[in-house]
């Protein structure tokens, strides 16, 4: 009961926005290259992306069958290399690691249009799960995404008559490097403007991203 008034409280405070307060793998054996930073992977509708960030390497499984748009969407960021030298700007150990939408001097980058709302997928926020972070619109998301550092499931879908009981959308999972999450996770966090708090002291970047497609 703790743990979910905690993650209520945050929800009520509108934490979990766009705001925040509101890759050079070596090639496997699993495929060839195809591009500057785009390899095939012989698992279809399961690509699979490596987040190069300055803690370390975490590896993702995409669900494109489960959620289509939403993989879609942020697999163009990827290959445009929006994600490039963005950083981790809002962390809190045991809830989730949110990046993907500003640079490391603090300045919110431009999006594309937002995506369609696919939390009502069956997939849950559970630890290792990556998710679409939005405001309060249930779809707005566009480029910013989450980690979650432990089961989340009041975050999870649960009918579509508000904002909050829409959920945010569940795409895919850690396959390798939840220890850089944990890292992150439980790095010293504070205020630096514009936001109030739980950004980290130390910047954590996201220097590239390599990305493993389906054949």
């Amino acid at each position: 009961m703790r743990r979910l008034t905690f993650i209520q409280s945050i929800l009520a405070a509108g934490l979990l926005s766009l705001a925040g307060i509101n890759t050079a793998a070596s090639q496997s054996a699993e495929g060839a290259a195809v591009g500057s930073n785009t390899i095939q992977v012989d698992n279809v509708n399961r690509p699979q992306i490596v987040l190069h960030t300055s803690k370390g390497d975490i590896r993702l499984e995409l669900f494109a069958d489960r959620a289509p748009n939403t993989v879609n969407n942020f697999l163009q960021y990827a290959e445009d290399g929006y994600y490039d030298d963005t950083i981790f700007h809002r962390v809190i150990e045991g809830f989730m690691v949110q990046g993907g939408g500003f640079s490391a001097d603090m300045q919110r980058k431009q999006t594309r249009n937002p995506v369609t709302n696919e939390a009502d997928n069956g997939l849950s926020n559970e630890r290792g799960t990556i998710a679409m972070a939005r405001t309060g619109d249930p779809h707005s998301a566009t480029s910013q995404f989450f980690i979650n550092h432990s089961d989340n499931r009041a975050l999870d879908h649960r009918n579509k008559n508000t904002g909050q009981t829409w959920g945010y959308a569940v795409f895919g999972k850690v396959l390798e490097g939840m220890e850089v999450v944990d890292t992150i996770a439980t790095t010293e966090t504070g205020p630096i403007p514009p936001f109030n708090r739980d950004v980290p002291l130390e910047t954590i970047s996201i220097d590239s991203v390599d990305i493993y497609r389906a054949n």
